[in-house]
Order: structure tokens, then sequence, then C-alpha cells
């Protein structure tokens, strides 16, 4: 071979590995922005959903103006919500409005002439849209955090990762506890 040559396949290889490595990173650029922005899309639903909790509270107030520890407890779930930085406070905080909004459903149900209430129907079909909304985006959120997990961790991503430095392990936007034992169990059905 000639020394040409030679310097040609040494360039040709430099440059390829150069290629493989930019590669690489934008590819964990890439996920780790994909995770941001469904992050994003989760608070913008929670706010979204933050939004409408007080219209629901008033809606109930005037049918149940004794429940006052309920509505308190739905204000501190709702402000929990929207002070949620990470991952985690949020799935705590969810936790927290998903009993609070049971608590005044329930609330709602002992009173026929509040379900029949119009404006009410209509805040708890954009309530259930919203939880809609707010599951898709968890789940699109998760598995764009498994995908840039599992790239930080895999070989040869890790070492460029490692390089850099500049990527973090995402936490899941998870069930609460109690809400996996009850997704876990089968349902009981009775004739």
């Amino acid at each position: 071979m000639s020394p040409a040559l030679i310097v040609i396949i040494v360039i040709v290889a430099i440059i390829a590995v150069i290629g493989a490595i930019v590669g690489m990173y934008n590819a964990l650029v890439s996920l780790n922005e994909r995770v941001n922005e469904a992050w994003s899309d989760i608070t913008v639903q929670l706010k979204y959903r933050a939004d409408l909790i007080p219209n629901v509270v008033e809606a109930v107030k005037g049918y149940a103006k004794h429940e006052k520890e309920t509505f308190e407890m739905v204000t501190e779930a709702r402000s929990a919500v929207m002070g949620a930085k990470t991952v985690k406070q949020a799935a705590e905080a969810e936790k927290e409005m998903q009993s609070a909004l049971g608590r005044i459903f329930a609330i709602a149900e002992a009173y026929p002439e509040l379900k029949a209430n119009e404006n009410f129907v209509k805040l708890q079909q954009q309530l259930q849209d919203v939880e809609d909304k707010i599951q898709a985006a968890r789940r699109f959120y998760n598995a764009g955090a498994k995908e840039l997990n599992t790239k930080i961790k895999t070989f040869p991503s890790n070492i460029i990762n490692n390089m850099f430095g500049h990527f973090k392990r995402r936490e899941y936007f998870e069930v609460a506890e109690g809400e996996k034992a009850k997704i876990e169990k089968a349902p009981e059905v009775k004739f």
C-alpha cells in the first residue's frame, strides 16, 4: 500500500468515528428535548385542570356549603400540583388531587339537583377530557424517559454521555402505590 492510500484510509476512519460520535450525541440531545417537551405537555394539562377546579368547587359549594374541609383539601391539592417542580413531586401531588376530586364528586352524588346542573355536567366533562389528556401526556413522557434512560446506559452512547456528561436519567411519572394495587387486582364480577 502506498503512503497516500494509508493516509486516506486513516482520515476516512477518523471522519467516520467523529461522525458516529456526533450522531450519538445528537441522538441524546434529541431524546432529551423530547422528554422535556413531554414534561411540558404534562404541566400544561395539569395547569388547565387546576384552572378548572375552582369552578368545580364553586359549583359544588352552592349546594354543599357545610363541606368546608373538602373544599380546603381541594385547594391545598391544587396548590401542591401547581407548585410541583419534579416528577416525583408532581406524582405525589397528583395522588392528593385525585383523592380530593374523588371527595368532591362523592359530595356531588348526594345532590341530584347538582348532578343535573348543566354547568356542573360540562365541568365534569371538561375534567374528564383533561384527565385523558394528562394520561396520554404521562404515557408519552414515560416512553421518552425510557428511551433516553436506555440510550444513556447502553454502549457506545454511554461513553459519549460520560465524555460530555450532559444527560441525566429521568424519573418515570408513575401511578401511586395505592392505585397500582387497584389496577393489579382483578375486578370482581357479580351476577
